[in-house]
């Protein structure tokens, strides 16, 4: 059973009405956004009905625009006009013949497609004194009373638009063999290395699981090995004017072993890398969220190899680091790190198919 959404605009001429407010980004092709637009026509003046869908990037609290600055920069924007209808009859789909049912003759059926190469709704987690809406992308299906679709000149008041933000999400698709990755290291005054092999069990993690790191250890040196630290990284590369990335570390623990020398050792540990350890972490890249509910670390942007896309990529990588202390006379002077990384994807399950579709408006 899923919801209706609807929202009106002030002066009650036209309301939106969507089925729903996630779209799934499949890497090569992305879920049509499909809509109604009521209109009164007696309200109009003469004028038409457009709706636009539009994706942009927010760096700014729209309460600092107090001199005329904008603090969003649209990625990609398309505009249709649905009244007067422009483009004869469309194709409806199965949920615009639902909200038609509801609505009545008085509805007009609009859709958008949006290109694979649009960034996922992702927002940069704000510090805990930080106010107003967190900066990051997201998405805008807007209707409005307008003479034009775009006349710069033409003042649109707020109350002849109706909005409703939307996501564009990703799911895990279906999981391959984890990761691996091997590293032998000399160290000096020493013939021979450590050989050091971590992996994961599996590619891709949800949001929450438990991530196992099997570690495989052959000391072939004089070292004594006296720690394990594995922790996760994330990695958010933010694209707009220019391409900036930055690193935060998620999760982090530390293992005291002694692994003696020339032996070997197996062992797998585990990390969870969650939101509500971080907290604190002003800029950390965490999933769109709709009003108030619950969100979680950004997901792994899928994307072709072929296709660039602006806005805020993430990605993640697990570390492993083993700290060796020397042996003799010179101690820990010698001792040294072997440290090795592996690819991580973190993202959410797909969840159970909606069957039956109910049309329940509800204000949003």
């Amino acid at each position: 059973m899923s919801k209706v959404f609807k929202k009106t605009s002030g002066n009650g001429s036209i309301a939106l009405y969507l089925g729903r407010r996630d779209f799934v980004d499949h890497v090569d092709s992305v879920d049509v956004v499909d809509g109604i637009v009521k209109v009164d026509p007696s309200g109009l003046n003469g004028r038409k009905v457009f709706v636009y869908l539009a994706c942009a990037f927010r760096y700014g609290s729209d309460d600092l625009d107090v001199i005329g600055l904008s603090f969003r920069r649209d990625i990609w924007i398309k505009k249709v006009q649905v009244y007067p209808p422009a483009d004869g009859n469309p194709t409806k789909t199965p949920m615009q013949e639902s909200l038609l049912k509801k609505v009545g003759e008085q509805g007009c059926p609009f859709s958008f497609q949006m290109p694979t190469n649009l960034p996922c709704s992702v927002s940069l987690h704000p510090g805990p004194k930080d106010d107003g809406k967190a900066c990051g992308v997201d998405f805008e299906v807007k209707a409005y009373i307008a003479n034009e679709a775009s006349n710069p000149d033409e003042v649109i008041e707020k109350k002849d638009t109706c909005r409703l933000m939307i996501r564009k999400i990703q799911f895990a698709p279906t999981n391959k063999a984890g990761p691996k990755v091997e590293l032998s290291k000399q160290f000096m005054m020493s013939d021979k290395p450590i050989h050091l092999e971590a992996s994961l069990e599996k590619e891709i993690y949800y949001h929450g699981d438990p991530i196992n790191v099997i570690v495989k250890i052959n000391n072939e040196t004089s070292k004594t090995i006296k720690k394990i630290k594995v922790s996760v990284d994330q990695l958010t590369n933010v694209v707009l004017y220019s391409s900036d990335t930055y690193t935060k570390e998620v999760c982090s623990e530390e293992f005291a072993e002694n692994i003696a020398a020339n032996s070997t050792f197996e062992k797998s540990f585990q990390v969870t890398p969650l939101l509500s350890n971080n907290n604190e972490k002003r800029g950390l890249a965490v999933d769109g969220k709709l009003k108030d509910e619950d969100t979680n670390l950004a997901s792994t942007t899928l994307s072709q190899e072929d296709k660039e896309i602006q806005g805020i990529i993430v990605h993640y990588k697990v570390k492993i680091a083993v700290t060796a202390s020397g042996g003799g006379l010179l101690g820990g002077l010698t001792g040294s790190d072997v440290v090795v990384e592996l690819p991580l994807t973190l993202m959410s399950p797909k969840p159970a198919e909606v069957t039956d579709v109910i049309v329940d408006p509800v204000e949003a």
